[in-house]
């Protein structure tokens, strides 16, 4: 009975067009948006040199790439806050607690999962585009264009990705942004808390537009995927 009620709360919430509520989503799409805006040039880069460059050391690079994705989110934002803090190497740009240093840490967060998403769509391509790319006089920008456009597929389903895990993130949010309200309060940050405050409508009416983000982020992938059977019956 008690979920039933807050059910009802949250529904009552989301169809009100609560102020406070939808502050809190347009918070989190923007410092989202944001970081994957930042994040994105520089994993594109480097997924594609890692994968289409032979160096020494490649094979560990790559190793690296992929266990970063591993890493925890809460101990990318313990990092970050030190170097943050007043005494860290960068404090003296005052990011701690504020939108600038939330999009730092959302950009932080997806440029791992990017980098090794593109990697691996780069490696999937044909070799022999590059190649002939390089035979008809094309730079490396260039030749770097066609190649991730032959990836274009596997590239936007990393953005994506990243898109989706930069918004459901709670751990580095929390310890950068600090969740201050009309600030740094991501969706996350505001279910966790609420539920410890035990106000659970707001967090279910939050919980509620964050799955209807998740959806709409797979519906897209879905519609960047294409159908397979089309594709095969293509080639």
């Amino acid at each position: 009975m008690y979920l039933t009620d807050a059910m009802r709360d949250a529904s009552a919430l989301l169809l009100s067009g609560d102020a406070a509520l939808w502050q809190i989503v347009w918070v989190s799409l923007k410092t989202s948006i944001a970081g994957l805006v930042l994040a994105a040039p520089l994993a594109l880069l480097a997924g594609y040199l890692i994968a289409a460059r032979d160096f020494s050391g490649r094979r560990v690079v790559v190793w690296l790439t992929q266990a970063a994705l591993s890493v925890p989110t809460v101990l990318i934002g313990l990092l970050l806050y030190l170097m943050l803090s007043r005494r860290g190497l960068l404090g003296g740009l005052h990011w701690l607690f504020s939108q600038p240093g939330l999009v730092a840490g959302q950009a932080l967060i997806t440029l791992p999962l990017l980098a090794a998403l593109t990697l691996s769509a780069v490696q999937a391509c044909d070799p022999r585009l590059a190649e002939t790319a390089i035979t008809l006089g094309a730079s490396g920008w260039r030749v770097m264009l066609t190649v991730l456009h032959e990836a274009r597929f596997g590239v936007m389903a990393a953005i994506i990705n990243g898109f989706g895990r930069a918004i459901s993130e709670v751990g580095c949010a929390m310890m950068v942004g600090g969740n201050i309200a009309g600030e740094t309060r991501t969706i996350t940050t505001a279910i966790a808390l609420e539920t410890s405050k035990g106000e659970f409508a707001q967090g279910i009416a939050l919980g509620i537009v964050l799955i209807v983000i998740a959806l709409i982020i797979n519906a897209a992938l879905m519609l960047v995927q294409g159908d397979p059977r089309a594709a095969r019956a293509i080639a």
